[in-house]
C-alpha cells in the first residue's frame, strides 16, 4: 500500500528465526510463529498492480492462488474470509506456505520495481495456522455418494490433495501407501525442522473425516495385482512420486561404504524422529540395518538443491563432525540478473537457507574426482577438483582446471543431485504403462496414460518438482477422473498435462 509520495510504508520483513544454538538441539520448525500485527503489516505491502502475476501459473503460483484477494483479507483482519480464499485454491497451504520456494514471491510486481516482493508464504503459512486456531479443519464430505470407485496410489501431496478433491465430489476413494505412514515425501523426505508431522496428521484426520480410506504398508503391484485393483475401483490415479536418485557410478569409489544417496539419510533421521515422538528408540540405518548417522562424522553433501540443504540440516542436529556442501557450478550473483532471468521469471541467485547459518561449508564449481578408500572399503575423503562449466547446444561442458585437486575428509557422503523419475515398479507394467526418456509417465490431454482408466498425477508424470505443482496436478487430475466417472458438475483444474512454468521453458 504506498503513503502519499509514492513510497512502501513497510519493508519487507519476516519473523525472526528461532536462534542457532537452540533450533539445531531439536527438530522443531526454524520459524516460529508470526505475530498477527506483523502479518497484517506484510500483508499491506501488497499492491493494487493491475495484473497479478504472482498467482499466474506461468510465472507463479500453478495453483492459482488468489494472492491479492488473501492479502486484502489480512490487512482488514478478515481471517476467516481469508482461510476460505486461500483453501478456494489450495488443499493444503501449510505445507505450501512451509515448503515451496515460493514462484509467486520472484513474479511478485514489486520485484520489477526495484522492491522486495511481499512475504506471500508468511502470510499463506499463518491463514493456514488460522484456519486451525479458528475451529480447526473442518470435514467436508459430499452431500451424496456417486456410487464409483477411485484408488489414489501413493499419499504425497499429489496423490492427498486428488483424494480430497474426489471424496468431496462423493466418489468413494482410497488411497494406497507403500509406508507404514501416510505422507509420502513430506512425512519420511522432509525433514521435521521444515515440516513438523502433526501437520500431515491434522489433514490425513480431516480427509478421513470426509470419507477417504487409507490403506497403508501395501505396496500395489506386489501386495496388490494391478487386476486387483482394477476389480475394486472405477478408476486409478497415480501418484507415486519420483524418488529414483540421480547417482554417480562411473565415479572411482562409488561403491564404498558410507557413500550413500540423500534421501536414504533423511528417510532414515525421520524415522527416529517419528520414533523419539513415540516415545520408542530407534537408530538410523538403512532398510539392511547399515547405520547411516552423520554423528560424530565429516560430511560431505553434493548438490546445492533443497535435498542438499535439508541433509544439511539433519547432519547439524545429528551432531556432524564438519560439513562441506559441493555445488558444480559457481557461486550464483545475490540478486537478479536481468539479462540473463527477467521478470517475472524464476531467477538464478544464491539461496541461503535456515541450514546454513547454522554451519558447514559451502563449495562452488567443484567436481568430485574420486571417493577415496580408507583401505578397508570405507570412504576417508573427497578428492574434488576446480572446474569450469559452459553449456553449448543444450549439452554441459564440464572442464576440469589442472592442478586445482584436494581432497576433503569425509566418513559420510550423500548424493543430492537430483532425481530421475519415478522409480521402476511392478505395478507398471502390469497395467501396461510405460516410462518415458525421462523417467516420468505420461499423460494424455485429459491425464489419462495409455491405459484406459489410469490416470497420473505429480511428480511421477513432470519429474521432481516443486509441492505446488504437485497439489495442481492432483487437483486437476481430479477434474479428470471426476469428468471420466460422469461426475455431476464439474472440479476445478487449474492446470493441464502440458503446461510449464517459464523457469522450465
Amino acid at each position: 500500500m504506498p503513503d502519499p509520495n509514492g513510497f512502501l510504508r513497510y519493508d519487507r520483513r519476516l519473523p525472526a528465526r528461532r536462534p542457532v544454538p537452540v533450533r539445531i538441539m531439536d527438530w522443531r520448525e526454524v520459524y516460529p510463529p508470526a505475530g498477527e500485527e506483523l502479518i497484517r503489516e506484510q500483508a499491506t505491502r501488497c499492491m493494487d498492480c493491475g495484473i497479478p502475476f504472482c498467482q499466474s501459473d506461468t510465472a507463479g503460483c500453478p495453483l492459482g492462488n488468489r494472492i491479492p484477494d488473501w492479502n486484502d483479507l489480512v490487512r482488514t483482519g478478515a481471517w476467516d474470509a481469508a482461510v476460505e480464499s486461500l483453501h478456494a485454491t489450495n488443499n493444503f497451504p501449510e505445507f505450501t506456505g512451509r515448503l515451496c520456494p515460493a514462484p509467486c514471491e520472484a513474479a511478485c510486481v514489486l520485484g520489477l520495481g526495484g522492491q522486495q516482493p511481499v512475504t506471500i508464504k508468511q502470510v499463506e503459512v499463518e491463514i493456514a495456522d488460522a484456519a486451525v486456531a479458528r475451529g480447526g479443519l473442518r470435514p467436508r464430505p459430499a452431500p451424496a455418494p456417486t456410487g464409483t470407485s477411485v484408488a489414489v496410489v501413493g499419499s504425497g501431496p499429489a496423490g492427498l490433495a486428488a483424494a480430497q478433491q474426489l471424496a468431496r465430489a462423493g466418489h468413494a476413494v482410497t488411497v494406497y501407501e507403500r509406508d507404514d505412514a501416510l505422507g509420502g515425501l513430506l512425512r519420511y523426505g522432509i525433514p521435521d525442522f521444515k515440516l513438523e508431522k502433526h501437520h500431515i496428521d491434522r489433514r490425513v484426520a480431516q480427509l478421513a473425516a470426509e470419507g477417504v480410506r487409507f490403506r497403508t504398508g501395501v505396496n500395489v503391484g506386489v501386495d496388490v495385482t494391478a487386476e486387483q485393483l482394477r476389480a475394486e475401483h472405477d478408476a486409478v490415479l497415480l501418484a507415486c512420486g519420483a524418488l529414483q536418485g540421480r547417482d554417480t557410478p562411473q565415479t572411482p569409489g562409488r561403491a564404498l561404504r558410507g557413500v550413500h544417496q540423500a534421501m536414504a539419510h533423511l528417510v532414515a533421521a525421520n524415522r527416529v524422529v517419528a520414533a523419539a515422538g513415540e516415545g520408542r528408540p530407534a537408530l538410523a540405518v538403512l532398510p539392511d540395518g547399515t547405520p547411516i548417522d552423520a554423528a560424530g562424522k565429516h560430511v560431505v553433501i553434493i548438490g546445492g538443491g533443497d535435498t542438499a540443504a535439508d541433509c544439511l540440516g539433519v547432519a547439524h542436529r545429528q551432531g556432524a563432525a564438519g560439513v562441506h556442501q559441493l555445488d558444480l557450478y559457481p557461486e550464483p550473483p545475490a540478486s537478479r540478473d536481468a539479462a540473463r532471468d527477467p521478470w517475472p521469471t524464476w531467477p538464478w541467485i544464491l539461496r541461503n537457507y535456515p541450514a546454513h547459518e547454522e554451519g558447514g561449508e559451502r563449495v562452488f564449481a567443484v567436481a568430485v574426482q574420486e571417493f577415496v578408500d580408507d583401505g578397508t572399503g570405507q570412504v576417508r575423503a573427497v578428492r574434488i577438483a576446480e572446474v569450469t562449466v559452459e553449456k553449448r547446444d543444450g549439452r554441459r561442458i564440464v572442464t576440469v582446471l589442472p592442478g586445482s585437486e584436494r581432497e576433503l575428509p569425509a566418513d559420510l557422503v550423500l548424493l543430492a543431485i537430483g532425481f530421475e523419475g519415478t522409480e521402476e515398479q511392478p505395478l507398471l507394467p502390469q497395467l501396461g504403462v510405460t516410462r518415458n526418456a525421462r523417467g516420468a509417465v505420461d499423460a494424455r490431454p485429459d491425464w489419462q496414460t495409455d491405459a484406459d482408466g489410469v490416470f497420473v498425477a505429480g511428480d511421477m508424470h513432470r519429474g521432481a518438482s516443486l509441492i505446488v505443482w504437485a497439489i495442481a496436478e492432483g487437483r486437476a487430475a481430479a477434474a479428470a477422473v471426476h469428468a471420466y466417472l460422469g461426475g455431476v458438475g464439474s472440479l476445478p483444474a487449474p492446470v493441464d498435462p502440458a503446461r510449464q512454468p517459464l523457469a522450465a521453458r
